[in-house]
């Protein structure tokens, strides 16, 4: 690791503001617009539209909105803006499993056509053959990147689309007779949480595999939690370590003799377009996070959307309706008579369809193969470089190449100099940079998950080193530095004993008038 880390880094600041919530800006009479009256005439002939909503509809009382003038909302907004970071503003690698990478602003413009946007769900058919038009066609490219036959855009995110998987895997067992007796689906440990919470939303008892030596779960182990109660495995491969498992076709091999069902968890999808396929490692259902691998925002930055794959035998089980097509005429179709229904209003959030759809069109098959390359490129370079840095480990697989990202640790620099992952965290706020510690438990200690993606230049990568470096150069030198921080950012050091008492959670802003006893 290059020493000067100083000519690498920029000279950050973010600025800070005591901004108050909204609605602590409320000022009764001050208007943000003032809508003009209804004309006599149009009065006279429409009266004022009360009677078309029901009445147990009708609020009693207006709602509690606050008022605040057009110039304070626009630097209220203006203000909490400057307080963030993100994929367009810093180098966002450290968001770990998340995969943060860059988002075409063009497909950004094409979703707010009003072509696009000023869609309604409950226009007729004949109206948005376009649109169902680019759905079909999306839906064939991930035919090919799957190798599945059917697929449904209808999941809101990467988590729902596992309750879906979860919801198809109980109705196909039960249409065999064995719903009731199927009762367990196998994850492991390093694949996704929600690969276990979804499936236990669905009532599904979990058994969670461990990683053995080399952060892989073996064959045995596998064969062992096998049974005939054995609904499904939902596995993430690579898991989040990384690490891709070898044995993989094994795995849904063992699953299958037992009568079970294999579902992959592609949520990170990003270092195998046009390298691996779920057909060919055995799965049958799957499924994808448009809002990463597929160049839309991620989904705590706006609308998701989770596109689930099946084979032949499952796809009469997929959430009304699909998209099909007769007579060169593209129509919903709700002619799945074992179908598990609608999950959700509608057919899918159609702004994110469309923005995967212009990502993958603008890429081709060459051109997505090549965005796995580069990321996997990506993170074997700056693996090599991080375990350069004293106090800085990868646990498993020593010496070996990692997919699209690396759990990493601080365990040694916290056991050499106390200082560990959360005051790194602090710190590289410091210097722009936000860095995630892993999902929870903390199976690897003092852990911390960098996934850099095809988006980020060497000189990029470089820089974001360089914050890292700095952190452990302070860690076993100047603790002061490390210890209050962080200095330049909006970040701060919290008490995080709220998020384990109901108590003091404050959801929304009436519930925290409630809590404090104040009416409004």
């Amino acid at each position: 690791m290059e020493k000067n880390t100083a000519r690498l880094r920029k000279n950050f600041h973010q600025a800070k503001w005591d901004e108050e919530v909204i609605f602590q800006l409320h000022t009764p009479g001050e208007k943000g617009i003032i809508v003009p009256e209804v004309e006599e005439g149009i009065r006279q002939v429409a009266g004022d539209g009360l009677p078309l909503i029901p009445e147990e509809m009708r609020r009693s009382v207006p709602p509690g909105l606050p008022e605040v003038g057009q110039m304070r909302v626009l630097k209220h907004y203006l203000r909490l803006s400057q307080a963030t970071l993100g994929a367009d503003f810093n180098i966002d690698i450290g968001q770990g499993t998340c995969t943060m990478k860059y988002n075409p602003k063009v497909n950004e413009a094409i979703a707010r056509d009003q072509k696009a946007s000023a869609l309604h769900p409950y226009q007729d058919e004949e109206t948005v053959q376009g649109a169902l038009g680019i759905i079909y066609n999306l839906e064939g490219i991930f035919k090919e990147i799957s190798g599945l036959d059917r697929f449904s855009f209808q999941p809101s995110s990467g988590s729902h689309a596992i309750m879906v998987m979860a919801s198809v895997v109980r109705k196909y067992h039960e249409l065999r007779g064995e719903g009731y007796k199927r009762n367990e689906i196998i994850t492991t440990i390093f694949s996704h949480p929600s690969d276990a919470a979804a499936a236990a939303i669905k009532g599904y008892k979990i058994i969670t595999l461990f990683q053995g030596p080399d952060g892989l779960v073996d064959v045995k182990s596998l064969s062992k939690a096998v049974s005939d109660r054995t609904a499904a495995l939902f596995i993430t491969n690579p898991e989040d370590t990384g690490i891709f498992n070898p044995q993989i076709t094994e795995f849904t091999r063992i699953v299958h003799e037992a009568g079970g069902l294999c579902g992959y968890d592609q949520a990170n999808a990003n270092g195998l377009l046009g390298i691996t396929r779920s057909r060919e490692a055995g799965f049958d259902l799957c499924f994808f996070n448009l809002h990463k691998t597929f160049g839309t925002p991620h989904g705590c930055g706006g609308p998701a959307g989770g596109a689930i794959g099946v084979t032949e035998k499952l796809q009469g089980l997929l959430p009304v309706p699909l998209v099909d097509k007769k007579n060169d005429k593209y129509f919903l179709n709700y002619d799945l008579p074992d179908s598990i229904g609608k999950t959700r209003a509608f057919y899918g959030v159609f702004p994110v369809i469309l923005k995967a759809y212009a990502w993958v069109m603008s890429l081709g098959a060459e051109g997505l193969r090549t965005v796995s390359e580069t990321a996997v490129l990506n993170n074997n370079y700056i693996m090599n470089k991080i375990l350069a840095i004293r106090g800085a480990t990868s646990p498993f697989s020593a010496g070996k190449r990692r997919i699209e990202q690396v759990r990493y640790s601080f365990e040694k620099m916290h056991r050499e100099t106390g200082i560990g992952t959360h005051d790194v965290t602090y710190r590289m706020a410091d210097f722009g940079f936000h860095m995630w510690s892993s999902h929870h438990p903390f199976i690897v200690p003092e852990p911390f998950t960098i996934e850099p993606t095809e988006s980020y230049s060497k000189t990029e990568l470089d820089e974001y080193l360089a914050g890292l470096q700095q952190c452990s150069e302070e860690a076993y030198g100047n603790h002061e530095l490390i210890k209050s921080a962080p200095n330049n950012s909006v970040v701060h050091h919290i008490d995080s004993s709220f998020s384990d008492d109901p108590k003091k959670w404050a959801i929304t802003w009436r519930a925290y008038l409630k809590k404090h006893g104040t009416k409004q």
